[in-house]
């Protein structure tokens, strides 16, 4: 199992495919504060009498905080499915994976 991993992913094996996934999540993470910056602090400036509301809540709030969280929630979801490995980090487990082939 260890070796068609290895084939798989180049020949870096998992501390390639740990760091690979550690630098996704951090992009995403990083993304997620850029959303929630720059919709809060463009659509919250201004006087409170020029807010518009969505579901009784001021736009820069709910785009920021709702609709921010159900999008990179989303997003989340579908990176740990589509771009992430399920591999042992263990030395022991990669020792018996690989003993059963």
């Amino acid at each position: 199992m260890d070796d068609a991993m290895k084939r798989s992913r180049g020949g870096k094996g998992r501390f390639f495919v740990a760091k690979r996934e550690a630098a996704f999540s951090l992009v995403l993470a990083i993304a997620y504060f850029f959303w929630w910056y720059l919709t809060g602090y463009s659509f919250g400036s201004g006087p409170v009498r020029g807010y518009s509301y969505i579901m009784g809540l001021p736009a820069w709030f709910f785009l920021s905080c709702v609709a921010g969280f159900f999008i990179f929630s989303i997003l989340a979801f579908l990176m740990v499915r589509f771009f992430f490995t399920d591999i042992p980090l263990a030395e022991k487990e990669r020792n018996e994976v690989s003993s059963d082939d």
